[in-house]
């Protein structure tokens, strides 16, 4: 097992990425400290996950609640081996009709708590741990309507490779997983039914060099691979997770003959 014995806190443990990342962290034999908002949800992932994990209410950007978070894993299971700052919002911030309460929301829950999640992690983290964020190819595609949310999301791709220079000498690896668009609840918002979904879904096909969306196991496999000593010599890289999208747009379906 790529885990054994290594204790994991996940932010936004308890859905999409997050939980796909949570069932694969506790099969490799790691134990597990998710968080979330909705106790619900929490509660329903716990139950999935099992003894070998912990569900904390905790909302990313109230910082002392990160803090006892931390707390609570640690005094649980020991100190940390890995942080996936993973939890985030989308949120549709187009040029001319967008509040700064709306703006600010998605830098706060994107860029800002990331920052202290990993500071809130800091005394709770052994040395040779491994941190990763979660960012997105929003970051670099420069989609019309997001620029709250490409700003957070290239914010972590900055922030990440500090985070890597100020942790080295302590053997803490700091990395990011950028990933496309993937299957999770985070498109409820956007894509109220399954018909909609599907057509959304299609879209991403076409416009994807892979010809399909994302499934949360092939980011959570990537996130596993950062978080493992398989990566042991990996040191502020982002790895997009995105069926080539960023890398080599042209080769999408839509674009073939």
């Amino acid at each position: 097992m790529r885990l054994a014995g290594k204790t994991a806190l996940i932010t936004g443990g308890n859905s999409g990425i997050g939980l796909a990342t949570a069932k694969l962290f506790v099969a490799e034999g790691a134990k597990v400290t998710i968080t979330g908002r909705d106790k619900a949800r929490l509660e329903a992932a716990a139950k999935e996950l099992g003894a070998n994990a912990l569900a904390v209410e905790a909302d990313v950007t109230d910082i002392a609640a990160m803090e006892r978070a931390v707390a609570q894993a640690a005094a649980k299971f020991g100190k940390l081996d890995i942080v996936f700052a993973n939890a985030g919002i989308p949120g549709s911030t187009p040029l001319g009709s967008t509040s700064l309460d709306a703006f600010e929301q998605v830098i706060r829950t994107n860029l800002t708590a990331p920052f202290f999640t990993v500071q809130a992690a800091l005394p709770q983290l052994n040395d040779g741990a491994s941190i990763i964020l979660n960012s997105s190819v929003i970051a670099v595609l420069g989609n019309p309507g997001y620029s709250a949310y490409a700003a957070s999301k290239a914010g972590v791709r900055g922030m990440a490779r500090v985070m890597a220079a100020e942790l080295s000498p302590r053997n803490i690896r700091v990395n990011v997983v950028a990933p496309g668009a993937a299957r999770t609840p985070i498109w409820k918002g956007a894509v109220p039914n399954e018909q909609a979904m599907a057509v959304f879904e299609k879209r991403i096909a076409l416009s994807t060099p892979l010809g399909r969306i994302a499934e949360a196991d092939h980011i959570a496999k990537t996130v596993l691979f950062l978080a493992s000593d398989d990566s042991a010599h990996v040191q502020g890289v982002e790895i997009f997770v995105d069926g080539g999208t960023t890398g080599l747009p042209a080769g999408a379906p839509i674009y073939r003959g």
